[in-house]
C-alpha cells in the first residue's frame, strides 16, 4: 500500500520492481486481488494490464492495519503494544525517541 500511495497508480509489475526483495509476480497479483476484494484498492484496465490505485485514504489504511495488529498480537489493547515497544529487552530506544513518545502521550492527555 505504501508504494501505491507514493506512486498514485501502478501495475503489479511496477510494484514488484520497486519492492525490496520482491516476491513473485504471482504473489504480487494475488495480494492486489485480495486488497481489491477488501475494498482497499481499485483498478482499471489499460491495454493488457491492470493499474491499481488506493481506494481508501492513507490514514484509514494505517488505522485498519494498526487495529489488525492490535487484535492479532496484543489482545486489542494499545497499552500492550506500547509496553512491547518500550521493553528494553526488545528495543534499544534512544533518549530522544523516549522523550518523543512521552511528549505524544502528554499531548494526548491534555
Amino acid at each position: 500500500m505504501d508504494l501505491l500511495y507514493q506512486l498514485g497508480e501502478a501495475s503489479a509489475q511496477e510494484l514488484q520492481e520497486r519492492l525490496p526483495d520482491p516476491p513473485s509476480y504471482s504473489a504480487v497479483r494475488a495480494l492486489l486481488a485480495t486488497m481489491h476484494e477488501k475494498g482497499l484498492v481499485t483498478h482499471r484496465k489499460e491495454s493488457r494490464r491492470y493499474l491499481y490505485k488506493p481506494s481508501v485514504s492513507e490514514k484509514t489504511a494505517k488505522r485498519s492495519a494498526l487495529n489488525q495488529l492490535l487484535s492479532t498480537f496484543f489482545e486489542g489493547r494499545p497499552e500492550k503494544l506500547v509496553a512491547s515497544l518500550l521493553d528494553p529487552r526488545d528495543q534499544n530506544l534512544s533518549d530522544e525517541e523516549i522523550a518523543s513518545i512521552r511528549k505524544l502521550i502528554k499531548k494526548q492527555n491534555s
